[in-house]
C-alpha cells in the first residue's frame, strides 16, 4: 500500500502494519538522511474520505521515541517529500502511535502512517520546516535580492528638508523604488521566468 524513499537508497516497500490503521517503516542510519519521500504504491487506495498522516519517530538522548507530524498523503495527493534533517531535536507532538510498543533501536528512525479522516488531516499542524519548499532556488535568490536592494536603498532615505543641494548628485524618489519593487514582485509571482521573454 505504501512506499518510502531516501536518496541514495533502494525504495522501501516493507512497511510493517502495527495496527489496523497504523503502518511503520524503519529508517536505519537516520542521522545521514536529509529528505524522505512517502508515497502510495497505487495498489490499494485509501477508503473514501480517508488519508494518511505521516509522522517521524527517532530516539531522543535517553532512547525514548519522539514522534513528530510531517504532513499527509491522500488518494488525491499520493506522495509527499519531507525535509527531516532539521527535525532531530526538540519535543515531539501529539501522535496516534503512543500506546503501541514498537521496537526501536538507537540509530533507526521510523516513518509512521496513520489512516485518518480527511477532516482530521486538515486540522493537523505539521512541524515547521518539514515541507520542502516548492519555490526554486532562483526565485528564492531573486526575492532575497529584491528585499536586500529595497532595504539598502531605503536606508539612505532623507526627507526633502534634510537634503543638501549638490548639483552633481541625482536623487530618486523612494516611492519610485517602492513601485519598481512591488511591480517586480508581482511579475515574479505571476511567472518566475518572465525575464526570459
Amino acid at each position: 500500500m505504501f512506499g518510502c524513499l531516501v536518496a541514495g537508497r533502494l525504495v522501501q516497500t516493507d512497511v510493517q502494519q502495527v495496527a489496523e490503521d497504523k503502518f511503520v517503516f524503519n529508517l536505519p542510519d537516520y542521522e545521514s538522511i536529509n529528505h524522505v519521500v512517502v508515497f502510495m504504491l497505487g495498489t490499494i487506495p485509501f477508503p473514501e474520505r480517508m488519508g494518511g498522516s505521516v509522522y517521524i519517530s527517532y530516539p531522543d538522548q535517553s532512547g525514548i521515541p519522539v514522534w513528530k507530524l510531517l504532513g499527509f498523503i491522500t488518494n488525491e495527493k499520493p506522495s509527499a517529500i519531507f525535509k527531516i534533517s532539521g527535525l532531530k531535536s526538540g519535543e515531539g507532538s501529539q501522535h496516534p502511535f503512543g500506546a503501541m510498543n514498537i521496537p526501536q533501536t538507537p540509530s533507526v528512525a521510523q516513518i509512521g502512517i496513520s489512516v485518518e479522516l480527511l477532516e482530521q488531516l486538515a486540522q493537523q499542524t505539521p512541524v515547521d520546516n518539514a515541507a520542502v519548499s516548492t519555490v526554486d532556488s532562483f526565485t528564492q535568490f531573486t526575492q532575497k535580492m529584491l528585499d536586500n536592494f529595497y532595504n539598502f536603498a531605503t536606508s539612505f532615505a532623507v526627507s526633502q528638508a534634510q537634503m543638501t543641494p549638490n548639483p552633481s548628485e541625482v536623487f530618486i524618489p523612494a516611492n519610485v523604488v517602492l513601485k519598481w519593487y512591488e511591480n517586480f514582485q508581482r511579475r515574479m509571482a505571476q511567472n518566475p521566468f518572465f525575464w526570459k521573454t
